[in-house]
């Protein structure tokens, strides 16, 4: 077996190979950085906010660019707050 190829059987769902940088989905999408913040804080692009850092996973980014962003599998619930 050739060494990348035992290196891809090694990653596990936490290698950082598994998600995408913010730089690099603003390649892909040919727009800045504050561009994909904004989609991202606007619930355009499918991430997960963990304090200040967004993680976003490469399969779902590549999902939702195969799918031009139209959403998939279960709609998504909004919370509302009662005051």
């Amino acid at each position: 077996m050739c060494e990348t190829a035992s290196r891809e059987k090694e990653r596990g769902p936490d290698d950082m190979s598994s998600r995408i940088s913010i730089p690099e989905i603003a390649e892909r999408l040919a727009v800045g950085r504050i561009a994909v913040y904004t989609m991202l804080e606007q619930g355009i692009i499918p991430a997960i906010r963990l304090g200040r850092r967004w993680i976003v996973t490469r399969h779902a980014f590549e999902n939702w660019e195969r799918t031009c962003g139209m959403p998939t599998g279960l709609p998504r619930i909004t919370e509302h707050k009662v005051t």
